[in-house]
C-alpha cells in the first residue's frame, strides 16, 4: 500500500447530524454521516499527523481490482491508542468526516476514515452495504488497525476499536459489529434497520410491539418511496470519481448494475421484485443483530422522512433480545432538518466511546448515558427542544413501560377516491416544514377534495406526553384488489389544522374487491404534546407526492375504530430551568396576549366596516383596474395615496418608482395579500380580496420564488398545480418549462439549483395554466444577460396573445426594451403613466451634449460659468425646464422649435457638441421623480441645481421594487 504523511491544521466542527442533513442542502448526498462536534474534554492541544493510505480490498464480482482511499489520523504522543473507524454517509467521502476525525484524534483516538467502495477516490461499485463488499471492506480496515503497533490490543489481533457513522455509515457500523466480534462499541445515527422497509415502508400492521414505535407490518411491501430513491441515485452520480480506477457505465452511475436494474424496475412498476426485497434486507443490520455484542448507542431523528424512529426501535428490540447493552436517543433533527440539541447528542456519543473504547469498560458496567432520551417541543418558543429521560428503553426494561391512552373519534366513516394516473397527488410529508412553527398549515395541499377523508378526536380529557406511534384500526372496502393510503396526524386549533411532524404513514393493503378488510395503522412515530382539550385529526389520502402512486382509479370506503390509541410515557425532565414559566415570562406573555387580542379585535372591526365590493360588468374585459387605492400603516405612514391605473389586454406594463414609492404595497393589494384602507382592485371585473376566486386567473411571482428543495423542478410545478385541484392537462407544463430553459436540470432536486435557475422556474410556475394576468416582481433578478435577453420576447409574445403582463423591475433599460406601458410612482402617488414610446420620444424635449473638456475646465475654475449659463437658458421665453442630467448632458423642455432651443443654448455660451431628441426611460424616470420631489417641497423653497443633482444621483441608486 502507498503511504504519505502530512500535518493537518485544526478543522471546524459540525453538529451531530449536520452531514446526515446534507441531503436537504445539496443534491450530492441522499444519505450522509453525522458530525460529532462539541467540546473536546481532555483533548491534546498539539497538532497531530494524518496519513493517506491506499488499501487493497476484495475485487468486484467481475474480477475488477478495488482499492480504498483511506486516511489514518494518529493522535499526539507516543504509546498505544484506542481506535475508531469513522464512516461517512452516502454520496460523501473520507473528506466529509475530516472535522470529526480531528475531534476524535484530539481526544486521544487513532481514527481511520475512508471513502466507501464506489465513493470518492475509491474504486469499485456501490452495493449499498453488501456484506460481501462494503462490510468486508470494513473488516479489512479492522485488520489494518489490528496490525498497527500504536493501537491498544485487547488480545493479539483484537484491537480496541469502536465504529461510528450516520445514515449509510451508521448501518455499516451496525453490520460490521454483527460481522466482526472485535468491534468494542458502536454509535449509529439516523440509519436503517431494514432497507427494504425504508424504501417500501408498510404501516399496516398485524400487531404493535410493547415499545414506543414497535410494529409488525403485514407481509406486503408498502408504496415505493420514489423521491428518496431518486436522491440515492443522484447522490451516487454526484460522488467524485477516481481518475485512475475503473468505474461502471454511466447509466447507473457508480451503482452495481444488478441492484441498479432492480431499482429501475421498481421505479417503473411502483413495487419491488422479490429479488430486490431479498437484497435490500441482506444489506441491512436486521439479519445480523443477534450477533452484535458491542454496546450500541442509537441516535434516531424525528424530522426524518427517510429512516423513521421505527428503525431504531426495531434495532433496539433485537439488541435487547441478544442481551447487548444499548441506549436509544431520539433527536428532533434527522434527514429533514437539524437538531436543536446537537451539543448534547455530541456529548452522549463521546461519552459512549470514552466509556467502552477508551476506558475499556465491560458490557456489564453501568451505561454512561440514560437508556432512553427523547425531545418534546420547547415550552418556550424559539428555544431548543425540552429533553426527557428514562432509565431503560420503554417496553424492554424492567422499570420502563409504555402505557396507552384512548381518544374517542367524533365520526368513524368516510370515503375517498384514488385518481386515474395517481394525479393530482397530495403533499403531506414536506421535509423541514415543521421547523417553521405550528402557524404554518399545509392542510389545503394535503387534504385534496375527494381524494382524502379524515377522522377527528373528541377533545383530550387530560394532558398527554405521547412518545411513539399512535394507532388506529380501520376497515377498508374498495373496488380494486389493492388499496394504497397515506395516514398523517394533525392538530386542530380552531379552524386551522397543522402538522406537528412532517411525516406520513404509507399503507398498501391487498383486499378482495367489495369485501371489507380490517387492519391496524401505525401512524408516524414521533413525540406529541397533547394538552387538555386539544383535538387531533387523522387524515387519510389516496396519493402522496413523494411516493410512487398507483395509476388505476379506485373507490375506497373507510370505517374507523372507535378511538385513536396513543403511547404515553412517564419520563424525567432534563434540568429544571425549562420546566416552568417564570414571572417575567408570564408578564410578557400576558402583555403579548392582550396586544394580540386588541389587534384581532381591531382587524375584525375594520373588516366589518369595510363595504362589500360588487363586480363591475363594465370592466369584465379589462385584466386589471386599480382605483383610488389608499393604504396607511400603524405608524401613520401613508404608503399608497390615491393610486389609480389600469392594464389592458395585450399590454406589458412596467411599475417603476424609488424605494418607498409604494409599489410593493400596491402589488400586494393587487394580489389580495393585504387589504386597502379604501379603493378597489378589479381583475376582469371581479373585486380582489384575500382568497378571491378570480385570482385563479392570475399568475404571480412576488418577492422571489419558493420551492420544496427535495423535489425536482418538474415535481414542484406539478405539486403546485395539483394544489389548485385543476386537471394537469390545463397546466401546460411543457410550455412553461420551455420558458424556464432548464434542460435536464428540470428533473434534478431544486436544492441543487442556482439562484438564476430558481428564478426561471419561479417565472414558469407563475405561467402555469397560461393565466390571463401575469404579475412578476423583479423577474430578471439573478438572470445573466443572455437569459434576460431571452426573456424579453417571451413576455411580449405572451401579451400579444391577448393576455396582460405587469412587471415591477429596477432594470430600467430592460423595462424600456420589454414593456409597452409604464406607471411611475413616487411618495405613494402615480406621477406619470403612458406608452413607453411616447415617454421616451417627445417633441418638446431636447437633449444637449456638452463638450467634456470644456465642462472639466469649467469645474476646475474658481468661478464656474456653466451653472450661470444654465440659469440664463432657464430665463429664455418658451423654455419650461432645464435639467442637468449628468455633468455633460442637459435636458431642455420647451414650447419652441428645437432649432431655436439649440440656438438659445449656444448664445448663453454653453459648449454644445451634440443634440438629440430621444430620451432613455431612465432619464424620463429620473426627471419625473425629480419634478415630483420639487413640487412636493414647500412653496418658495425652490430646488437648487446642486440639490437637483444630489437627488438624481440618489435616485440612480434606487431599486424600483
Amino acid at each position: 500500500m502507498s503511504l504519505s504523511s502530512r500535518a493537518r491544521p485544526p478543522r471546524l466542527r459540525a453538529g451531530l447530524v449536520a452531514l446526515g442533513l446534507a441531503v436537504v442542502a445539496t443534491a450530492s448526498a441522499a444519505l450522509t454521516a453525522p458530525a460529532w462536534g462539541g467540546p473536546t474534554v481532555g483533548a491534546t492541544t498539539t497538532a497531530a499527523a494524518s496519513q493517506d493510505l491506499s488499501v487493497p480490498v476484495g475485487a468486484e464480482a467481475d474480477g475488477s481490482p478495488v482499492t480504498l482511499d483511506a486516511e489514518v489520523w494518529t493522535p499526539a504522543g507516543g504509546g498505544r491508542h484506542p481506535a475508531v473507524l469513522l464512516a461517512h454517509g452516502f454520496g460523501g467521502s473520507k473528506d466529509s468526516v475530516a472535522a470529526e476525525a480531528t475531534d476524535l484524534q484530539q481526544r486521544g483516538y487513532l481514527v481511520v476514515t475512508w471513502s466507501a467502495r464506489g465513493h470518492g477516490a475509491s474504486g469499485g461499485r456501490i452495493h449499498l452495504n453488501d456484506p460481501d463488499f462494503e462490510i468486508a471492506d470494513a473488516k479489512a480496515l479492522v485488520d489494518l488497525v489490528a496490525a498497527r503497533p500504536d493501537v491498544v490490543q485487547d488480545v493479539t489481533g483484537d484491537p480496541r476499536v469502536g465504529v461510528m457513522g450516520g445514515s449509510y455509515g451508521g448501518a455499516l457500523g451496525l453490520m460490521l459489529a454483527g460481522a466482526d466480534p472485535r468491534v468494542d462499541a458502536v454509535v449509529a445515527a439516523i440509519t436503517w434497520n431494514d432497507l427494504a422497509d425504508a424504501f417500501f415502508p408498510q404501516s399496516a400492521t398485524t400487531a404493535t410491539g410493547p415499545t414506543p414505535a414497535g410494529r409488525k407490518p403485514i407481509d406486503t411491501p408498502g408504496p415505493f418511496k420514489q423521491v428518496w430513491a431518486s436522491n440515492f441515485f443522484l447522490g451516487a452520480n454526484a460522488s467524485p470519481r477516481s481518475s485512475v480506477q475503473n468505474v461502471p457505465p454511466t447509466t447507473c452511475g457508480r451503482f452495481d448494475p444488478t441492484i441498479c436494474a432492480e431499482f429501475l424496475e421498481a421505479s417503473e412498476t411502483g413495487a419491488p421484485s422479490r429479488e430486490l426485497v431479498a437484497q435490500l434486507r441482506r444489506n441491512s443490520p436486521r439479519p445480523t443483530l443477534d450477533r452484535v455484542t458491542a454496546p450500541t448507542l442509537l441516535v434516531q431523528g424525528i424530522a426524518d422522512s427517510l429512516f423513521g424512529l421505527e428503525h431504531a426501535d426495531a434495532t433496539a428490540r433485537a439488541l435487547a433480545a441478544s442481551g447487548t447493552p444499548f441506549a436509544v436517543r431520539w433527536s428532533d433533527g434527522g434527514h429533514d432538518g437539524p437538531s436543536s440539541r446537537e451539543a448534547e447528542e455530541t456529548e452522549a456519543a463521546q461519552a459512549w466511546l470514552d466509556h467502552y473504547v477508551r476506558d475499556g469498560a465491560s458490557r456489564e458496567s453501568a451505561r454512561p448515558v440514560p437508556g432512553f432520551t427523547f425531545p418534546t417541543p420547547s415550552s418556550r418558543r424559539g428555544q431548543p427542544a425540552d429533553l426527557w429521560t428514562m432509565p431503560e428503553y420503554p417496553g424492554l426494561g424492567d422499570t420502563a413501560t409504555v402505557a396507552t391512552a384512548r381518544l374517542p373519534l367524533a365520526a368513524t366513516t368516510g370515503a375517498l377516491l384514488h385518481p386515474p394516473g395517481g394525479q393530482p397527488a397530495s403533499m403531506v410529508a414536506v421535509p423541514g416544514l415543521a421547523n417553521l412553527g405550528t402557524t404554518v398549515s399545509t392542510y389545503q395541499i394535503a387534504a385534496l377534495p375527494g381524494l382524502s377523508t379524515a377522522f377527528e378526536t373528541e377533545p383530550a380529557p387530560r394532558s398527554l406526553t405521547v412518545a411513539g406511534s399512535p394507532t388506529l384500526t380501520v376497515t377498508v372496502t374498495s373496488d380494486r384488489p389493492t388499496v394504497t393510503l397515506f395516514a398523517s396526524l394533525w392538530r386542530i386549533s380552531g379552524e386551522q389544522a397543522t402538522l406537528p411532524v412532517s411525516l406520513v404513514a404509507p399503507i398498501r393493503l391487498p383486499v378482495t374487491p367489495g369485501r371489507p378488510t380490517t387492519v391496524t395503522v401505525s401512524l408516524p412515530a414521533a413525540t406529541y404534546e397533547m394538552p387538555t382539550g386539544s383535538r387531533w385529526r387523522v387524515l387519510l389520502t389516496s396519493t402522496e407526492a413523494s411516493y410512487a402512486n398507483d395509476r388505476e382509479p379506485a373507490r375506497i370506503a373507510i370505517e374507523a375504530g372507535a378511538d385513536l390509541t396513543v403511547p404515553v410515557v412517564e419520563a424525567t425532565p432534563v434540568g429544571t430551568s425549562i420546566a416552568g414559566t417564570d414571572t417575567e415570562s408570564a408578564l410578557a406573555i400576558g402583555i403579548l396576549t392582550a396586544l394580540l387580542l386588541l389587534a384581532v379585535g381591531t382587524a375584525l372591526w375594520r373588516r366589518r366596516q369595510r363595504r362589500h365590493e360588487e363586480p363591475r360588468p363594465d370592466l369584465a374585459d379589462v385584466p386589471l383596474v386599480v382605483t383610488d387605492l389608499v393604504k396607511s400603516y400603524a405608524d401613520g405612514h401613508r404608503a399608497v395615496d390615491g393610486v389609480s391605473w389600469r392594464a389592458e389586454k395585450g399590454q406589458v406594463v412596467g411599475l417603476l418608482g424609488p424605494n418607498g414609492a409604494g409599489k410593493t404595497t400596491t402589488m400586494r393589494m393587487v394580489m389580495g395579500l393585504i387589504a386597502p384602507d379604501s379603493g378597489t382592485v378589479h381583475v376582469l371585473g371581479e373585486p380582489v380580496s384575500a382568497g378571491s376566486d378570480v385570482l385563479e386567473r392570475v399568475g404571480a411571482l412576488i418577492e422571489g420564488p419558493g420551492f420544496l428543495p427535495h423535489l425536482t423542478g418538474r415535481q414542484n410545478l406539478e405539486a403546485y398545480w395539483a394544489a389548485t385541484g385543476r386537471p394537469l392537462a390545463e397546466a401546460h407544463v411543457d410550455d412553461v418549462l420551455e420558458v424556464a430553459a432548464l434542460g435536464g436540470a428540470v428533473d434534478r432536486p431544486v436544492r441543487s439549483y442556482s439562484h438564476g435557475m430558481k428564478q426561471r422556474l419561479g417565472i414558469a410556475q407563475a405561467m402555469l395554466g397560461l393565466p390571463e394576468l401575469l404579475v412578476l416582481d423583479e423577474p430578471t433578478n439573478g438572470l445573466d444577460p443572455p437569459q434576460i435577453a431571452a426573456m424579453r420576447p417571451i413576455l411580449r409574445r405572451y401579451a400579444e396573445t391577448g393576455r396582460t403582463v405587469v412587471v415591477s423591475s429596477h432594470m430600467l433599460a430592460e423595462v424600456e426594451m420589454t414593456c409597452t406601458h409604464v406607471v411611475v410612482m413616487h411618495a405613494g402617488r402615480v406621477v406619470t403613466r403612458g406608452l413607453v414610446a411616447d415617454l421616451v420620444d417627445s417633441d418638446d424635449t431636447t437633449i444637449l451634449d456638452l463638450d467634456p473638456a470644456a465642462v472639466e475646465a469649467d469645474e476646475d475654475s474658481e468661478s464656474p460659468g456653466i451653472p450661470s449659463r444654465l440659469g440664463a437658458l432657464r430665463g429664455v421665453d418658451g423654455i419650461t425646464e432645464v435639467r442637468r442630467d449628468t455633468g455633460t448632458r442637459v435636458v431642455v423642455v420647451a414650447q419652441r422649435p428645437r432649432v431655436e432651443v439649440v440656438a438659445a443654448a449656444v448664445e448663453t455660451g454653453l459648449p454644445v457638441v451634440g443634440v438629440s431628441s430621444r430620451r432613455h426611460l431612465e432619464e424620463v424616470f429620473l426627471g419625473v421623480i425629480s419634478s415630483a420631489s420639487a413640487n412636493g417641497s414647500a412653496n418658495g423653497s425652490g430646488s437648487t441645481e446642486s440639490g437637483d443633482a444630489s437627488l438624481i444621483e440618489r435616485l440612480r441608486q434606487v431599486r424600483a421594487r
